[in-house]
């Protein structure tokens, strides 16, 4: 092979890679501007271009190399071990090596798609693995509280809200401080009684959608705690705090794989996702790089973390519990916590999609806000597992349903296209469950959680079309996500009737609707009995939520989308919002907040 025609073939990558990173750079850093300007319409335009810009330097790249480089170069897999040395050497004085190896596999799979992957020519596992990158001037600003001691918390939490210019001024500084220091002495009394504290915080501001989030930590000797302020513009030109997120099960919602990625300036990312494990450390490095919006080396992590896990593990892949869908066979391993969905070959009747509109809605999933009610995804092609790990029943049923997805050989299995999901109990054998065992409480919880999910789904501007509760999950939080996309349409595309009334008795006895009914048209006094066949349950949902049974409702949802208005869906509970909280306490102090 032709050396320099390698490191040709390595530059053209890289220089690919390094235009992505800079538009992906500059979308990030508008979020400030869009977030101090209110312009939220932009904000989630641009979540979604930051997204689509992968996939557009991909293509650009491979553009590139057809156009500069001979055919008969790129596409012979013996050069590719040349290619691959000369791109380590080049990456490997970057800041963010993991990420270029990652996009340098992704052209390695566009030039060789559907072929082998030799794991000599492309970046099977990473050569920086447990290598750290680290910022000349430290990523975190540190707040000792003996520094304040003589003004106690006020002047430290003060000084955090004054280090990041915001350009707005703060609505009431002095009662967003107060309100920070009460939910401090409330939630972690402990902590503030301590005399060694240190509070390090992010230099960086992570934004998404109408929030900017101050990422932090309580740090007292081994001891840490999650500090994360939520900071609002009232769009009147002022900014306020909105919560004080300290407990780790908060600060994990917030970076939960339902959400939509920050738009954060980690120019280090590796460093970044080290400092992020140490507030929540039951998040793997995965989810934590799609949190930031680097999904697809989040999709690699996975991949390297997965393979390890058969390594050190025996059990077998079987059909994943609940009802089975008409679209997609979902498997999973028992000892991890994901699900595994191929798309079937055919689907039975009223179904009426392809296959291309399937993938079309999960990719509409992707980009879109998910508002923390539906899964994000991982897109996989041409996954190679071994024969012996699957269970006899589930290599009947792939080979079954989807036998042009599903390759069978002696020792292993092909599968050309899948998703991986996280799993989740569905949510109609977590309600069987509650009925079986009386608990009233928690029926009535999870009841309202999913109202809470399908009205938020409204509030982004999503109608989930089959809305039966087996298509909807329960996290290990108790909140109710919905998982099924094969349905999905914008709620500004449906078309919600109420049903006339009958002209006499014998309409209504009709097998057959006495009205007009178009394509797009729903009535939602249809929902209660097609989604709770059990009348006890359909009455305490009704109860909870019943105006979702009303094409009101729907349409007033509708109206609101339509003139433009972002509503708010907030990543935690609003209990933990500070001006409603605290709104009515007194000072404590007369020119300042209580000296701690």
């Amino acid at each position: 092979m032709n050396t320099s025609i390698a490191r040709q073939i390595a530059r053209i990558i890289l220089e690919g890679f390094s235009d992505y990173r800079t538009r992906f750079t500059d979308i990030t850093l508008g979020a400030r501007d869009r977030f101090l300007k209110a312009d939220w319409s932009a904000a989630q335009n641009s979540a979604s271009d930051r997204i689509n810009l992968y996939y557009v330097a991909v293509t650009d790249v491979m553009e590139t190399l057809t156009s500069q480089v001979e055919e008969s170069w790129f596409r012979n897999s013996d050069c590719w071990q040349d290619v691959h040395n000369a791109y380590l050497d080049l990456i490997s004085y970057r800041t963010d090596p993991e990420l270029a190896e990652t996009f340098y596999n992704s052209i390695y799979r566009k030039v060789f798609k559907g072929e082998a992957v030799n794991p000599r020519h492309c970046f099977i596992q990473s050569e920086f693995d447990g290598f750290k990158v680290q910022s000349a001037r430290g990523i975190y600003r540190s707040y000792f509280q003996d520094k304040y001691q003589k003004q106690g918390l006020v002047s430290l939490v003060g000084q955090i809200l004054d280090d990041f210019q915001f350009e707005l001024p703060w609505e009431y500084r002095r009662r967003d401080i107060r309100n920070i220091i009460h939910a401090l002495q409330k939630t972690q009394p402990s902590w503030v009684k301590r005399s060694n504290v240190r509070v390090d915080v992010l230099k960086w501001v992570f934004f998404r959608n109408k929030a900017a989030y101050l990422v932090g930590r309580l740090v007292a000797g081994d001891d840490l705690q999650p500090f994360v302020l939520a900071v609002l513009n009232n769009e009147q030109g002022e900014l306020y705090v909105d919560a004080l997120l300290c407990e780790n099960d908060c600060v994990s919602v917030l970076f939960s794989f339902t959400r939509s990625y920050f738009l954060v300036d980690a120019r280090i990312p590796s460093e970044c996702i080290e400092f992020l494990q140490t507030l929540i450390p039951e998040k793997n490095r995965a989810e934590l790089y799609n949190s930031i919006g680097f999904f697809k080396h989040g999709k690699s992590v996975f991949y390297r973390d997965f393979l390890k896990h058969l390594q050190n593990s025996s059990d077998q892949f079987v059909i994943a519990p609940g009802v089975k869908g008409m679209v997609m066979s979902v498997f999973t391993l028992p000892s991890l916590d994901m699900v595994f969905k191929v798309i079937k070959d055919r689907f039975a009747p009223p179904k009426d999609i392809s296959k291309a509109m399937v993938k079309d809605r999960y990719y509409l999933v992707k980009t879109h806000d998910r508002v923390g009610r539906m899964a994000d995804t991982q897109e996989y092609s041409n996954l190679i597992l071994p024969r012996f790990r699957f269970s006899d029943e589930l290599l009947e049923e792939l080979q079954q349903v989807a036998p042009s997805t599903v390759i069978v050989y002696d020792d292993k299995v092909l599968i050309r296209h899948l998703y991986t999901e996280r799993r989740m109990m569905p949510m109609n054998i977590y309600v069987e469950q509650l009925v079986e065992d009386g608990n009233e409480q928690a029926l009535d919880d999870v009841l309202n959680e999913y109202g809470r999910a399908i009205k938020q789904l409204a509030a982004a501007n999503i109608f989930p079309g089959d809305m039966l509760l087996k298509n909807f999950g329960v996290t290990r939080h108790g909140r109710v996500v919905f998982y099924d996309y094969d349905e999905i349409i914008y709620l500004t595309e449906c078309n919600f009737r109420d049903i006339p009334e009958a002209l006499y008795p014998e309409q209504e006895l009709s097998a057959e609707p006495w009205y007009s009914v178009s394509p797009g048209d729903i009535f939602p006094e249809e929902f209660p009995v097609f989604l709770f066949p059990d009348l006890a349950i359909r009455k305490r949902f009704n109860r909870l939520h019943g105006d979702l049974f009303t094409a009101s409702y729907w349409r007033s949802i509708q109206q609101q989308i339509t003139n433009g208005q972002v509503m708010d869906v907030l990543p935690y509970s609003p209990s933990l919002q500070l001006k409603k909280k605290y709104s009515d306490r007194p000072f404590h102090h007369k020119e300042e907040e209580p000296v701690v």
